[in-house]
């Protein structure tokens, strides 16, 4: 009876989430910094055409990519904070927190900062958002890999969290000093992207970042078994004669290839890994990654289209970084986590 109430719940909020990411998508699709009446919006999306120009550019070039992004990278976010929790057992793991997303950080760091003097990028093509790309997972993976080589050595969960934010913070002090000897132009452009946006993602960086979140999410539903496992220990996952070492790899490179992609397009995004995969536990009452996997998904897309509305700021022309929004959104939930802790550990 409560194996088909806990199917009946999850069923009810995959539908409810998909409803309100549905919901969210078309409200960031209708509102911006430019005022545009929802009779002209539906008309452009409708019959898109030189008639609706204005609002036409203003809808495919702008809107629709930024929401879509949004979808893409919630999504990326999300899924790595998943995998990083359940690897390490913790609920207050995630990309940011550990220091991946500063080390993606510093890829794009060194790409822009350190090789920008030696070839010319041409924004929009193929070869400079491939390389951002490349950039920001290697970097992602790089301080993943020191992690996994901590793991193997100390036992201590919280240790081997409090040594991620000390890498975090050991990456940003050499982002520093690559900002300190750059030129202002260079720097200009780093800052900026370091602040977050959703903006500014082309066409072909949407396909791009299409590709490797698909990637990413093909990866993890492979492993949705062992790491169902892993969540019963290592000791259990030994027993059942898995590889933990070759496990875990793939997982540390999946999570790269995730939060990586997310943070070259849309700069580091912090908090969205964290929170979201506690919410979807606590709403399911489950740890069950065949349930929280997909869950994951549809509330990370809609935490990041709630970020992107209030971002915009409806009727003015200012736009906040998406950074400072996620962060108001996430600390609340992440001091509520802190204060719950003996009922998260139950959970994990």
């Amino acid at each position: 009876m409560d194996q088909k109430k806990g199917n009946k719940t999850f069923l009810l909020f995959l539908l409810m989430m998909g409803v309100l990411m549905l919901i969210l998508a078309v409200v960031d699709i209708y509102t911006g910094t430019t005022r545009i009446s929802i009779s002209e919006v539906t008309q452009a999306l409708l019959h898109p055409g030189p008639v609706q120009d204005q609002y036409s550019t203003i809808l495919y070039r702008f809107r629709l990519p930024r929401t879509m992004t949004a979808i893409l990278a919630g999504i990326a976010l999300s899924v790595s904070g998943l995998l990083m929790q359940t690897t390490f057992r913790n609920p207050l793991a995630g990309p940011y927190v550990l220091g991946i997303s500063a080390g993606a950080s510093l890829g794009v760091a060194i790409l822009v900062l350190g090789f920008s003097s030696f070839f010319v990028f041409s924004a929009g093509t193929l070869l400079a958002n491939s390389s951002i790309a490349l950039a920001a997972i290697l970097g992602a993976i790089s301080v993943l890999l020191l992690i996994m080589a901590v793991s193997m050595k100390v036992r201590d969960i919280m240790t081997i969290l409090i040594l991620g934010i000390m890498f975090g913070s050991a990456v940003t002090a050499v982002v520093s000093v690559l900002q300190y000897f750059s030129s202002e132009s260079m720097l200009k452009v780093f800052v900026i992207w370091t602040m977050g946006s959703l903006a500014n993602v082309t066409g072909l960086q949407i396909w791009i970042l299409t590709a490797l979140v698909a990637t990413g999410l093909l990866l993890t539903s492979l492993l949705v078994k062992d790491l169902n496992i892993l969540l019963q220990g290592e000791d259990y996952a030994r027993s059942l004669g898995m590889r933990i070492r070759h496990t875990r790899l793939l997982i540390f490179l999946i999570t790269g290839i995730l939060a990586g992609s997310a943070t070259a397009f849309c700069g580091p995004i912090g908090f969205v890994g964290v929170v979201v995969p506690h919410i979807v536990r606590v709403m399911l009452h489950t740890s069950n990654i065949r349930k929280v996997f997909p869950a994951t998904i549809l509330t990370g897309a809609s935490l990041l289209l709630l970020g992107d509305i209030l971002s915009h700021l409806p009727g003015k022309q200012g736009v906040l970084p998406i950074n400072s929004v996620t962060a108001i959104l996430g600390i609340p939930v992440i001091i509520w986590m802190i204060l719950q802790r003996r009922k998260l550990s139950s959970l994990m």
